[in-house]
């Protein structure tokens, strides 16, 4: 059994205890860690008389040991059972005494219930080969998610073990009600079948919590009704229907229980069958109340073993993993409103996002952007966030990479500094282009023009650059002047540029020259130390989401100032009108012979062309 070693790290029991029964006391308690996890702690004191009047073991300890031995879906689950000075301890799964949840179970609760423990004594007669031999309602225990389990095994018995002597033992501690007639002293059968027996007490027990029931909630209770108390409490053992015939009952075989009855019994089907099971299943869960569904349901359709099967995941899971919001309530999205999805379902996925199993975690992930506004804050920021910052770290690339992407959703919700932390600082500065500012402009009041003819610095900025240089061929509106800046090493062949051309142009260009003559005062200079210095960027194996240290950085840096252009000193050409006598031409010869500097003029191309001779002809 148990010793003081099997006592539960971290565990916390109520004070006050929610049942006191004859052999113990009851209470809820939780462990505290990593794996924090609620629990039902049972107590038995030697001071209790009649656990004194039992003998050894105790019946505490008989409960335990079978809880342990005999491990089904329909009964209680042991957790833990350890000795504490004269105390006897038994932890098990959280569950409340079916007596206090009675009043608000619905006819097919009560239904799904009383199927449970149907099959419950099933496994006991055909796998365990022994009787419960105590069947009410005080051995029935209810858990967070519905679920009704099979308690108080400290009257189960062997079959081999079975006698007169036994039943005489245990008589005056057994539910009265359920002690059958055939083991009164004055019956007239000498052998008494430990199956009759509980056959027996099934009957009493449907009889007494389906009293107050409506017919029309649940198809065929009348008729249910009228077997349990006709036929199981037959004071005949040998005419009381087996518990086979009545799990065939139309009671127990609507759609509802067959779909509980298959998720339940899900690892003993063939894959075929579960692939034609889950194909159907969403529009047969559309069929019934949500509520229902999620309390009663819930904790099946998210096990692992549904949510591990191919099938499930692609017809399933995305009904049931994502909540329908107001809109969507009379649409064919989610099988879950997002109160009935808080409630039920939840409380579940917080318990999931716990378990360290790659698979379970990343069906999760998959699928957090549907669900994850139904978690509270708190939720959020103490369990879910903690969970995701160790999946990254993990060796899994794919689960690294969903996990940074479930990070992603998290920040609009908690924000970059609780996801991310560490001192976090502007780094990066918002490059879009002004809407004002997307042309070079000139202002052309008169007043300006004049100062920048005088070279008198302008008190406002003459021209509002871009963050961003136009490329070559950039449009400009009609209106504006276009500015060609000369860079430093570029286009140097504008400085060889023929004179004759430029003469040619000179009248016609030289409006647009003044005007755009701007004074160097007027241009602010650009410190070229900033085009060559660099940010020192931590190596890439030393990041860490949750530690990685921002730069402090005193003042904004203006990460385009090597886009700003550089504009030097324009040169400006002036030109003189000259007077009409000083201007010569080439065909004005009465002024004087005409003389050029280059040798490759026309002075000795006209030798060619005759001479003197050519000339006289010109002159006559």
């Amino acid at each position: 059994m148990g010793n003081e070693k099997s006592a539960l790290s971290g565990l916390e029991i109520d004070e006050k205890a929610i049942e006191v029964t004859d052999f113990w006391l009851h209470h809820s308690a939780s462990t505290s860690g990593a794996n924090s996890q609620c629990l039902s702690v049972f107590i038995s004191e030697p001071s209790l008389h009649s656990t004194a009047n039992f003998g050894k073991p105790s019946p505490l300890e008989r409960t335990a040991k079978n809880l342990m031995l005999h491990r089904h879906p329909c009964i209680l689950k042991y957790i833990s059972s350890w000795k504490k000075g004269s105390s006897y301890y038994l932890a098990t799964e959280e569950a409340k005494p079916l007596a206090q949840v009675i009043g608000t179970q619905t006819t097919l609760q009560i239904c799904i219930g009383l199927h449970s423990i149907l099959r419950a004594l099933m496994f006991l007669h055909e796998n365990a080969l022994a009787s419960h031999n105590n069947l009410s309602s005080s051995s029935i225990y209810v858990t967070p998610e519905g679920s009704w389990k099979l308690g108080n095994l400290e009257f189960l018995c062997k079959f081999s073990e079975f006698n007169q002597a036994y039943l005489k033992k245990i008589k005056n501690f057994r539910y009265e009600k359920a002690i059958t007639p055939e083991e009164d002293a004055s019956s007239m059968i000498s052998h008494v079948n430990p199956v009759s027996i509980d056959q027996f007490a099934f009957g009493v027990l449907t009889e007494d919590i389906l009293r107050l029931k409506n017919s029309d909630d649940v198809p065929a209770l009348l008729d249910f009704k009228e077997v349990c108390r006709q036929q199981l409490q037959n004071a005949d053992p040998a005419l009381r229907p087996s518990l086979h015939s009545i799990l065939r009952h139309p009671f127990f075989t609507h759609d509802f229980i067959n779909i509980h009855a298959f998720l339940m019994e899900l690892p003993l089907k063939t894959e075929a069958e579960k692939e034609q099971f889950f194909l159907n299943l969403v529009p047969q869960l559309k069929s019934f109340p949500e509520k229902i569904v999620a309390e009663q349901l819930g904790r099946l359709l998210l096990s692992r073993l549904v949510l591990l099967d191919p099938t499930a995941q692609i017809k399933l899971l995305p009904y049931v993993l994502r909540p329908k919001t107001e809109e969507e309530l009379q649409e064919e999205t989610g099988l879950f409103s997002v109160s009935t999805f808080k409630s039920y379902l939840v409380p579940k996925l917080l318990q999931m996002f716990c378990v360290r199993d790659t698979s379970v975690r990343l069906l999760l992930l998959s699928h957090l952007n549907s669900y994850i506004y139904a978690f509270q804050m708190d939720e959020l920021k103490s369990q879910i966030l903690p969970e995701l910052l160790v999946g990254i770290k993990d060796h899994d690339d794919q689960l690294v990479s969903i996990t940074l992407r479930a990070l992603a959703d998290l920040v609009p919700i908690l924000g970059a500094a609780a996801v991310i932390g560490g001192k976090r600082g502007k780094l990066f500065t918002d490059g879009r282009p002004n809407h004002n500012q997307t042309r070079v402009e000139i202002r052309s009041s008169k007043r300006n023009d004049e100062k920048i003819r005088k070279n008198i610095p302008v008190e406002e900025p003459l021209m509002d650059l871009p963050e961003r240089p136009s490329p070559d061929g950039g449009e400009v509106g009609e209106d504006t002047p276009v500015i060609f800046v000369e860079e430093e090493g570029t286009w140097s062949d504008w400085d060889t540029q023929d004179a004759s051309n430029v003469g040619a142009n000179a009248m016609n260009n030289v409006e647009i020259i003044e005007e755009i003559s701007v004074p160097l005062t007027s241009i602010p200079k650009i410190d070229r130390q900033l085009y060559t210095k660099k940010i020192p960027i931590s190596d890439i194996t030393e990041l860490d989401i949750k530690h990685s240290k921002s730069q402090g950085i005193k003042e904004e840096v203006d990460f385009f100032t090597d886009m700003e252009p550089v504009i030097e000193k324009p040169r400006i050409v002036h030109i003189e009108e000259e007077k009409e006598k000083n201007v010569k031409s080439v065909f004005d010869f009465k002024g004087g012979s005409m003389q050029d500097d280059d040798d490759d003029g026309w002075g000795e191309d006209l030798n060619d062309w005759g001479g003197e001779n050519t000339i006289d002809n010109v002159n006559d």
